[in-house]
């Protein structure tokens, strides 16, 4: 009798050459030359512009992360395949993000050609957005999905887990707070023209090369497993680790001098709490956020004073913007708001300095 681990190896083995053939078969990406996609008259900053703006769009309507990057995959896969014109790239891009919620999304989720169009702002109208549509599913016969980086990210950090389960420091975060964080940055990076050169599963792998370097002292026995599995040329991917490294470090540094600092009203509940009522603090209980789509994916552990609260780990933040705050049990069976107490607090954000011209 085969153990759950081995038949578990064998099916993401499976999956990963099922995704690698694919890709093998589909992939594509148009060639920027002199600052344009060669054959066109698509700038590098339009191009930047379209992938971000699919990603609003995609946070707008609720889209899965891997929606979003099959959109990508399908826009690119198209200018790859014609001579499009600059006044046509949102009309292509908001179309892509439609095929991709159709073949993703449930039904429920996928809004409709006429409310897409107006609520994006794409300036298209639905009958030009259905005409591209017939005009992408002919270029591309039909075959839209092709694995992302996205799935070669779920794949791969599937593979970390199965293969080295007692890695000591990737745990730090918990494994869908992982795969979350390695997803993020993957999707920062598909809005770069000189990435998107790379095939997906060679910039996914890339991306967890970069954070494994700094979870683990063993990161390379890791990153050759994988490179082994997923055979991808060692030349082409240390390019694109590098290229990954220098985006992903431009961003960190592109916050305006005045930036916006961002106050998390739950770990002020809890200070304020352990103040001035800290034996109220051991029996914090958190409230799942009713909201569509933002389901409690768990509860980790807050150390404070020897003692530990729990509190929702995952979407905590959502709680607070729709007005759901902790129910906090003090000393007993009453039960108190933390932001009723916190009316009128001031709150501990450093002033914020005039801009300087």
């Amino acid at each position: 009798m085969k153990c759950p681990a081995s038949v578990q190896s064998q099916r993401l083995a499976i999956l990963l050459e099922d995704a690698l053939a694919r890709e093998s078969r589909l992939w594509k990406a148009p060639v920027f030359k002199n600052g344009r996609i060669q054959g066109t008259d698509i700038s590098v900053s339009q191009h930047e512009e379209a992938v971000q703006w699919l990603g609003e769009l995609s946070t707008l309507f609720k889209f899965c992360q891997e929606t979003f990057a099959l959109a990508v995959s399908i826009l690119n896969r198209l200018l790859a395949s014609v001579k499009a014109q600059p006044k046509y790239l949102r009309c292509i891009a908001i179309t892509a993000l439609i095929l991709a919620a159709k073949t993703n999304e449930e039904d429920e989720a996928i809004v409709s050609v006429k409310d897409l169009a107006v609520q994006s702002g794409c300036n298209c109208s639905p009958a030009e957005i259905l005409r591209m549509e017939r005009i992408i599913l002919d270029k591309l016969h039909w075959d839209l999905y092709i694995a992302t980086p996205v799935d070669f990210v779920n794949i791969f950090h599937a593979m970390v887990l199965s293969s080295h389960p007692h890695l000591p420091e990737v745990p730090q975060k918990k494994p869908s707070l992982q795969a979350e964080f390695w997803t993020k940055q993957v999707q920062h990076c598909m809005a770069c023209h000189q990435l998107s050169q790379f095939k997906g599963s060679t910039l996914a792998l890339a991306t967890i090369t970069l954070e494994l370097e700094r979870l683990t002292p063993d990161w390379f026995s890791v990153f050759t497993d994988l490179l082994k599995k997923a055979q991808i040329d060692s030349s082409e991917l240390i390019r694109c680790k590098e290229l990954v490294d220098q985006y992903l470090s431009s961003l960190e540094f592109c916050l305006p001098p005045n930036a916006v600092y961002i106050f998390d009203p739950v770990n002020r509940d809890i200070m304020y709490l352990q103040t001035n009522n800290p034996e109220s603090c051991a029996a914090v209980v958190s409230r799942p956020s009713s909201h569509p789509g933002h389901e409690t994916r768990g509860s980790s552990q807050v150390k404070m004073s020897g003692e530990e609260v729990g509190v929702d780990e995952f979407y905590d933040g959502f709680r607070c913007l729709y007005n759901e705050g902790m129910a906090v049990d003090v000393a007993g069976n009453n039960t108190v708001n933390p932001r009723e107490v916190l009316k009128g607090s001031v709150s501990p954000c450093p002033p914020l300095q005039p801009l300087i011209s």
